[in-house]
C-alpha cells in the first residue's frame, strides 16, 4: 500500500514535501488530483475507519484527501462497527471514564465514543484505545475543522473490521 501510494505521488508529479509528509505517518496525504477539484470548499466529510489496517481515511466531497494510522479498541475493548452521524464537538475534551484522560479534538459520533487526538503518538498504527478511534493531534485537528466547517450532519463515521 505504501509504495503504491508513493508511485501515486511520482507519477501525478507530488511535491518531495508531501511524499516526506505521507512517510512520517502524521499529515496529510494528498490523494488524488490537484487543481479546480481540489479548491472545492467542502460539504460532506466521512472518515472510513479500517480496524483490520489501524487505518483512517477521509473522504471530502467524496473523494479521498487524507490517510492516517489509528487506534482503535485493544483486545478486550469494543471500537463499534457501523455508520454513524456526529454529534457533538469538544476542543479540549478530558474523559469523564478515564482518570480525566485527554481528549483534544474530539468527535462523539456515537454514545461516548470519540475519534480524538491521543498523546500515544507511539501506538498509533495499533488497537490500543478503549473504544475511540485515537490519531495523531495534528491530524485530529485538521479533521475537528474540517467537521466545525462542514457542521456535525455533515460529517460521517464509517467503521468496519
Amino acid at each position: 500500500m505504501r509504495l503504491a501510494l508513493i508511485v501515486l505521488f511520482l507519477l501525478t508529479g507530488f511535491a518531495a514535501p508531501a511524499m516526506a509528509q505521507f512517510l512520517s505517518g502524521r499529515d496529510m496525504v494528498a490523494l488524488g488530483t490537484q487543481g479546480p477539484a481540489a479548491a472545492t470548499e467542502p460539504h460532506d466529510i466521512t472518515a472510513y475507519i479500517d480496524k483490520s489496517e489501524q487505518r483512517m481515511t477521509v473522504h471530502i466531497n467524496g473523494q479521498p484527501r487524507y490517510t492516517w494510522p489509528v487506534s482503535t479498541a485493544r483486545p478486550g475493548k469494543v471500537t463499534p462497527n457501523g455508520t454513524f452521524t456526529a454529534y457533538f464537538l469538544s476542543r479540549h475534551h478530558r474523559s469523564s471514564l478515564y482518570d480525566n484522560a485527554p481528549m483534544p479534538f474530539s468527535i462523539f459520533f456515537h454514545s461516548h465514543y470519540a475519534i480524538h487526538g491521543t498523546d500515544q503518538i507511539s501506538r498509533l498504527g495499533t488497537p490500543a484505545s478503549a473504544g475511540c478511534v485515537r490519531l495523531h493531534p495534528d491530524n485530529a485537528s485538521i479533521l475537528f475543522d474540517l467537521t466545525k466547517q462542514v457542521g456535525l450532519d455533515h460529517m460521517k463515521v464509517v467503521i468496519r473490521e
